[in-house]
């Protein structure tokens, strides 16, 4: 049975070429980063040579990253570091209802220590509206936090522009942006952001790695305290093996990237044409979101049957973020963009990769298409 992976939103496969640039780390090169003798200084080097490309690919100097344990903590760090650093001068900050878990929980957690949170709603496409927005600032906000790449649904944000608008009117806000989905599908400009948080296992590196770019002086609560390590601004010893594999990663999501932005775009555009062949369809994702995201829904069909069904047939598929997937809870995302409910519990999220190929957007159609039919007889739905 040929397998088709089409849950690259959640975690991708580990590129061959990554694996291969790890594995020195993980026997010769095995030393302690921090140690003085020529071990830690090897260690050290392939940590510094991931910096640097992760620091070009996202256009900042390379003392602007510290790596991670993962996108999770560096969300924690940017909301609770920034809280901390600057409760004397507020405690309001600002968000958007369709964040990722790790960015709306940070902010729950802060609720109950004194702090403000406004949760901006967003429109049909999962956009915040700019002068919402800007009327929300107040003399206390301190914080604003809006992703990149929406991991649901696929949403742009014009990041840079909402920055610019938020800082012109307060000089001192820091802009915080979750670009874990924009990472390797986009290029990068982070001119008016001043923290950025990544993640490895999206971009086909290794998981239990990402990072936080914090702009050049800025200065933020440490989340983990102990040995000063990541230019001190993070503690513990760094995984060495998973950031040069991190560092790979990037550095192969950005060879020849325009070529693989238009094999993101054909993907796209091909599963979208074999959708339209399909009663009962809703695409959710916005026309223009991120070419790697689609979020259907299928009418009549729970989604977690159809996703068993099309797993029986070697495709994988998600009903949502894996993150927050053992809430057994409504997608908090296409609640927020008012997904009519007949969709939503039969909605799945398609994430491609470079890996992807036309043959496989066909076939995992043409397999979707059959089940959907049989499924809705056994519902008793008519098409």
């Amino acid at each position: 049975m040929n397998k088709i992976y089409l849950d690259n939103n959640a975690t991708t496969p580990l590129d061959p070429k990554v694996k291969e640039a790890m594995l020195p780390y993980l026997e010769e090169f095995f030393g302690n980063p921090s140690s003085l003798h020529i071990k830690g200084v090897e260690a050290m080097r392939g940590i510094e040579e991931a910096r640097r490309i992760l620091a070009d690919a996202l256009h900042v100097k390379s003392s602007e990253v510290a790596f991670t344990s993962g996108a999770t903590e560096s969300d924690n760090w940017a909301i609770k570091g920034v809280a901390e650093s600057r409760k004397r001068s507020g405690n309001h900050i600002i968000t958007q209802k369709t964040e990722h878990k790790a960015v709306l929980r940070s902010c729950e957690y802060l609720e109950g220590r004194g702090f403000d949170v406004t949760y901006l709603g967003v429109d049909s496409e999962g956009r915040i509206n700019k002068d919402e927005l800007l009327n929300a600032i107040t003399n206390k906000t301190i914080l604003v936090a809006i992703m990149h790449v929406n991991n649901e649904i696929g949403t742009i944000h014009p990041i840079n522009g909402l920055a610019r608008a938020c800082k012109n009117k307060k000089q001192d806000i820091i802009f915080f942006s979750d670009g874990v989905q924009a990472l390797g599908k986009l290029e990068i400009d982070l001119e008016n952001i001043d923290l950025y948080a990544v993640s490895s296992h999206k971009v086909h590196g290794p998981k239990g790695v990402g990072a936080l770019m914090i702009k050049e002086g800025l200065n933020i609560e440490k989340l983990i305290h102990g040995g000063n390590q990541e230019n001190r601004h993070r503690s513990g010893t760094e995984n060495v093996a998973g950031i040069v594999g991190f560092g790979k990663a990037v550095e192969l999501m950005y060879e020849d990237f325009e070529v693989k932005k238009k094999h993101f775009e054909k993907l796209q555009s091909k599963f979208l044409e074999c959708l339209k062949q399909i009663d009962g369809v809703k695409i959710n994702s916005p026309k223009d979101g991120i070419s790697t995201t689609l979020n259907v829904g299928f009418k009549g069909v729970p989604a977690e049957v159809l996703l068993h069904a099309l797993e029986s047939e070697g495709i994988y598929v998600s009903t949502g973020s894996v993150c927050s997937s053992a809430d057994k809870k409504t997608n908090h995302v296409l609640e927020a963009i008012k997904v009519p409910d007949e969709y939503i519990t039969g909605s799945l999220r398609f994430g491609l990769s470079r890996f992807n190929t036309l043959q496989d957007i066909e076939h995992a159609c043409k397999v979707l298409e059959e089940r959907l039919k049989e499924l809705r007889k056994v519902t008793s739905n008519q098409y």
